[in-house]
């Protein structure tokens, strides 16, 4: 059981993180006239809702699967950078800075579930090799914290 737990709990995990973005693909395809109202009136909108599509498709596969999953988590991880910062501009609503509920506030949750996604993603390229869950199981209180010049560096296991 421990080695199972082991063995699938990372691409479990990696599942989950990225779960949402295929769906939001196939929302776009069925629903094209919608996402293009909400992509604006640009020139650039249908190109631009293509491109999404396909990284909202391809780069969640490239992570589940492994291959060039530290690359494909970065391109998601910008994807959701720019798609928080055009399409959920929270400050430029006047109910948000009242704190009340109101579109402002709305977009502010999704601003900070892009980042937290953001956050995610980052751990897959900068952390891809994960600690064995049976590790976390005998010591579930330790922490993974490290931060300045020790960063990076393997920790010791532990006797």
């Amino acid at each position: 059981m421990a080695s199972l737990l082991n063995d699938y709990a990372p691409l479990l995990l990696r599942i989950m993180l990225v779960v949402l973005f295929p769906f939001s693909a196939l929302d776009k395809i069925v629903n094209w006239p919608s996402a293009m109202k909400q992509a604006g009136s640009t020139v650039l909108a249908p190109l631009m809702l293509v491109a999404a599509i396909i990284v909202e498709i391809v780069a969640p596969a490239c992570i589940v699967l492994g291959w060039h999953d530290r690359l494909a988590a970065f391109v998601l991880a910008g994807f959701c950078v720019v798609t928080a910062l055009l399409y959920h501009p929270f400050w430029r609503y006047p109910d948000f800075w009242r704190f009340q509920e109101g579109e402002g506030l709305q977009h502010f949750w999704e601003f900070l579930k892009n980042f937290g996604l953001v956050g995610g993603l980052g751990l897959v390229v900068l952390a891809p090799r994960t600690l064995p869950a049976t590790e976390v199981l005998r010591d579930p209180l330790a922490s993974t914290y490290v931060v300045g010049p020790k960063a990076g560096e393997v920790a010791p296991s532990p006797p």
